[in-house]
């Protein structure tokens, strides 16, 4: 495969302010652990009182980035993913921006004026993290950036085409636009349920983009709640049958369905068959952040993807990913990679 630029994510590029808080805060704004929302009015006084009163942590974030930024850490050959988004030309733009081109990411962004660049309060309590995201700038994405020469180029390049279900909110004509595309051209889609309010309040936007995906992530609460929502039952491992045997555009190869399961074993549905694949174990003083495990799964089973690597060698992958992350503060990881 053509490295350069296999790897395209479209998402909601975010400047993560994070920082350990107690019970208290997260009660105080009517946020419970382990989750993802959009803020409201009620927590637009939290992200001040997160600066004023804590201290932050300022990560390049949003959920897509993050897995790309990880897949371009275990690929490591510069310019092996691309990254689509909506960013303020502001000094946390900037920020962002220079952060993942650091990392080896080609960024095609596009800029909104009068607006600010989003962010994300990542509230970390016992090593547990729930998000509260304002998506400002991210939620200007428009289909029309995709006609720029630089989008057209990277989408002619892109192998394999990620998003996370949080982008279904902004913009999912540029997803499914993209997506045709490279089903059209024999190449992959893969899709993250990312958080149960997704499968709730966003069901059409789901169902368009699920129709081109031939893999879908999700962790074990998404799951159930597309269980729910579907009345597919609770059992995981029939959702994800179930999921995987929904019709797609693109009939040259099955669906393949991830369901991540925090420490216990992944599950992965294709052709009606399930395996697990357990998970090692981190010893708990070991454990720093949950925040971007999630991610870093999807974006170190993409870099194996992309190298042609089987299924098995791609859950391999992510497992590694998200036990480097979840050692450290925020998605972020060491200079060496040392997964072989």
């Amino acid at each position: 495969m053509e490295f350069e630029g296999a790897i395209l994510g479209m998402g909601n590029p975010l400047l993560d302010i994070s920082s350990d808080v107690p019970m208290e805060l997260l009660e105080k704004y009517g946020i419970t652990l382990n989750n993802a929302i959009l803020a409201e009015d009620k927590h637009v006084p939290l992200y001040d009182e997160l600066v004023s009163s804590y201290p932050v942590q300022y990560i390049a974030g949003g959920a897509t980035l993050n897995s790309i930024r990880v897949a371009q850490w275990m690929i490591q050959k510069p310019g092996s993913t691309a990254y689509f988004g909506a960013i303020a030309a502001d000094k946390f733009g900037d920020q962002l921006e220079s952060s993942a081109s650091d990392d080896g990411v080609r960024v095609e962004l596009q800029k909104t004026p009068d607006i600010a660049t989003g962010t994300c309060a990542v509230l970390i309590n016992g090593g547990e993290r729930s998000l509260v995201a304002n998506l400002a700038a991210a939620n200007t994405f428009t289909p029309a950036h995709l006609e720029s020469e630089a989008c057209k180029d990277a989408i002619k390049k892109a192998q394999i085409l990620y998003t996370a279900g949080f982008f279904l909110t902004v913009s999912v004509d540029s997803i499914t636009q993209v997506a045709k595309t490279l089903a059209e051209n024999n190449k992959t889609y893969c899709l993250n349920l990312s958080a149960p309010f997704i499968i709730q309040f966003f069901g059409d936007q789901l169902a368009a983009a699920m129709h081109y995906a031939d893999f879908v992530f999700a962790n074990e609460s998404e799951a159930a709640t597309y269980g729910e929502v579907k009345g597919y039952g609770s059992d995981l491992s029939e959702i994800a049958v179930k999921i995987s045997a929904q019709p797609k555009a693109s009939g040259c190869r099955p669906r393949v369905v991830v369901f991540t399961q925090g420490a216990s074993a992944t599950l992965v549905a294709v052709n009606g068959k399930v395996t697990t694949y357990p998970v090692e174990p981190l010893p708990s003083n070991l454990l720093v952040d949950t925040n971007g495990a999630g991610d870093a799964f999807v974006g170190g089973f993409l870099s194996q993807l992309a190298l042609g690597k089987e299924i098995a060698d791609c859950v391999r992958a992510g497992h590694y990913g998200a036990r480097t992350i979840i050692q450290r503060s925020g998605c972020t990881f060491p200079k060496e990679m040392n997964y072989f």
